[in-house]
């Protein structure tokens, strides 16, 4: 995990569980994260494959453009994002762990920001855990999104979460931008994340036709990130 709100969420879910394997939802008092509520949702996942918000809060749902719940939460996703995570949903609730999913966003007119989700398992009425506390947080610069919507993510990384976790030193430093005539490629694991569960090698690139900018936005950040990441595995 990288951003700090994403360790005081997975911090307030581990101290509300007590020693138990996942805390209720009953138990959650939204005055012990008043300050993180604009970004924090509640996931129903009784059915990994259809996850439906069933709360959202504002700041959230403006990002995306629209009231979030009762929607899917796969709606946002890029498709091979989206049937990739199905299983990495399914993993975190059968692990009882939080879930860290790391992704690219794009906007209609080709902005960009990095985004980090935290999905942390929770029961219902005492039951086996089917839904999620999580939250939505911006990594890169939020200007580039002044005024504009997400149109959609695509997945870079997922990680389970292990408590204790260090915070990992991240560089906000933009991208530089595409160049005219950049080759496709997939992105490669980022070698300084301890992955404990991770889904198989990234989702693929979906063909969205040759010389597309939002393609090679894609690529470029995603070169851009795994020289970011072999500097950062030196440090550490």
């Amino acid at each position: 995990m990288k951003h700090k709100n994403s360790h005081l969420l997975v911090g307030y879910w581990s101290r509300l569980r007590n020693g138990r394997t996942v805390p209720d939802q009953g138990e959650i008092d939204p005055r012990a994260i008043k300050r993180l509520l604009s970004y924090v949702f509640i996931l129903d996942c009784e059915n990994p494959a259809r996850p439906v918000y069933r709360l959202a809060g504002t700041a959230l749902c403006e990002r995306f453009g629209f009231e979030l719940k009762g929607t899917g939460f796969l709606a946002h996703w890029e498709a091979q994002s989206g049937l990739s995570l199905a299983p990495l949903l399914r993993q975190a609730l059968k692990a009882s762990q939080p879930l860290c999913l790391s992704s690219v966003a794009a906007t209609a007119d080709n902005g960009m920001v990095e985004l980090e989700t935290i999905l942390a398992p929770i029961a219902s009425e005492g039951g086996t855990p089917t839904r999620f506390l999580g939250m939505v947080q911006m990594l890169s610069d939020p200007m580039m999104l002044f005024g504009r919507t997400i149109a959609y993510q695509r997945l870079i990384g997922s990680q389970l979460v292990q408590e204790g976790e260090p915070l990992t030193p991240y560089d906000h430093t933009l991208p530089p931008p595409p160049p005219p005539s950049a080759s496709l490629r997939a992105h490669p694991k980022a070698p300084y994340l301890r992955l404990v569960v991770s889904a198989s090698d990234s989702p693929s690139l979906l063909n969205f036709g040759s010389g597309d900018l939002l393609e090679q936005m894609f690529t470029v950040f995603s070169r851009w990130r795994a020289a970011n990441s072999d500097d950062q595995s030196r440090l550490i």
